[in-house]
């Protein structure tokens, strides 16, 4: 009876194992599917990423630790900047992006093969030239360098500033360094045309709000910002 019993099991479980990975395969791509669905904006990025799990985390940006107190479809961005419980004062010498208040988390999306991050992707704003802009940033290839920007909301100045959506500019980003070899953060965007590859390129007319994109990714890229938790997944201590 053990015998057949065993030949038994060990033939439905070869049996069952393409169907086994074809629910896997199904699950990973309805996850897919959702994160493109939530975040439009980086779409392509997350199609070709290649990753073969997506994790939506909500993560204390002053230690860089994932928390799970906060319950990823319950996070409230702009109600955490908001509430002075939930958020931090800063003080004009740090505060690059001029927001007053950073939330104390924020609810990030990391794209792994195996236990390696291929892409990680950050919401961020800053107060621009004429409104808020806030974006999305995704960095790959050991958290180093930038996979692609996503402009999802301004009201910069229509024709000039309001170039920052726009394509051509947008595709200047991927394969922009972030950070020189003593860690410093240096992306920026220009004054004129780029002259390193921590450069992108200004637009014409547009000095302020090019200056936001900047302050923008210092800030969020910093200490302050987000820098605590891309050292735990540099270091795979997240």
């Amino acid at each position: 009876v053990s015998a057949i019993s065993a030949v038994v099991v060990s033939g439905v479980a070869v049996t069952l194992r393409p169907l086994q990975e074809a629910n896997l395969a199904a699950d990973r791509q309805a996850r897919l599917d959702a994160m493109v669905a939530s975040l439009p904006a980086m779409a392509d990025v997350i199609r070709t990423s290649g990753a073969e799990s997506l994790e939506t985390l909500i993560v204390d940006l002053k230690s860089g630790q994932a928390t799970d107190e906060i319950a990823a479809s319950d996070f409230d961005f702009r109600g955490f900047a908001a509430d002075p419980k939930l958020s931090t004062p800063l003080s004009a010498d740090i505060d690059l992006a001029g927001i007053g208040r950073r939330p104390d988390f924020s609810r990030i999306h990391v794209l792994k093969t195996g236990d390696d991050v291929r892409f990680v992707i950050l919401p961020m704003y800053a107060v621009g030239y004429q409104s808020t802009i806030r974006a999305y940033l995704a960095l790959a290839e050991g958290l180093d360098t930038v996979a692609a920007l996503a402009i999802i909301e301004h009201g910069e100045t229509p024709g000039l500033g309001a170039k920052i959506t726009q394509p051509a500019w947008l595709d200047l980003w991927p394969g922009k360094r972030v950070a020189d070899d003593s860690g410093a953060v240096k992306l920026s965007v220009a004054r004129g045309g780029a002259t390193s590859v921590y450069e992108v390129d200004g637009i014409t007319g547009a000095t302020r709000t090019g200056n936001a994109i900047t302050n923008m990714v210092r800030f969020w890229l910093g200490d302050n910002g987000y820098g605590p938790l891309l050292q735990r997944l540099r270091e795979g201590a997240l």
